[in-house]
């Protein structure tokens, strides 16, 4: 396989975490070291994407992106790839339904924070990402309960699972999904960007 395809096998279980990385913060690390723990994941790959449809502006060239979560994120469970582009998907959707032809066999589970949880509903095919693979939702602040009150929660009510059997998820015939409580963090890419635009605009003195 090229060096952008990462090796699984049958029987594997692997989170997929999604995102713009724009940039990188100790937030996924936290995801990514909860979800390797409470799903009993063998891997997780971080899917840096080219752009994120929902956002009105594009983010920082990918190759910059990717070489900072490879330097944030140096676990040897982890990898971070850029195969949305390789794939040329720019639809979660689509990337699950090719990781799951050219990696028949492995349990895939989607990863996300309640915050994209309360607007799962506005992706593009989310009842089919939710058909195809079992998610893992991770409470993150201000969206605990409107994540739990969201359109997409609702209507997936009879799917959820109870936290404590989160270790089977993985294994969880699709649909399924957990959320699950993690220790809080407030950052995100978005604040961190406007803290840099902040400082950045600021005059020496």
């Amino acid at each position: 396989m090229s060096s952008d395809f990462p090796i699984a096998l049958p029987g594997q279980t692997i989170g997929l975490l999604g995102g713009s990385f724009d940039p990188p913060h100790e937030g996924h690390v936290m995801i990514t070291e909860e979800a390797l723990r409470r799903f009993g994941l063998d891997r997780v790959w971080w899917l840096v994407s080219p752009g994120n449809p929902l956002k009105a502006h594009g983010p920082a060239p990918m190759q910059d992106r990717v070489a900072q979560a490879r330097a944030l994120m140096p676990d040897p469970r982890v990898r971070v790839t850029g195969l949305e582009a390789r794939l040329g998907a720019r639809l979660t959707a689509d990337t699950i339904a090719a990781l799951q032809r050219r990696y028949p066999g492995v349990a895939f589970v989607w990863l996300m924070g309640s915050d994209n949880l309360v607007q799962f509903d506005r992706w593009t095919r989310w009842r089919e990402i939710a058909a195809r693979v079992p998610i893992g939702v991770f409470a993150r602040p201000g969206t605990r309960l409107s994540a739990r009150q969201s359109r997409a929660a609702s209507i997936m009510r009879r799917w959820r699972l109870p936290e404590w059997r989160a270790r089977e998820l993985a294994w969880t015939t699709a649909p399924a999904w957990v959320l699950i409580d993690v220790p809080m963090s407030n950052l995100s890419s978005s604040a961190i960007r406007a803290r840099r635009k902040r400082s950045n605009g600021r005059s020496d003195v």
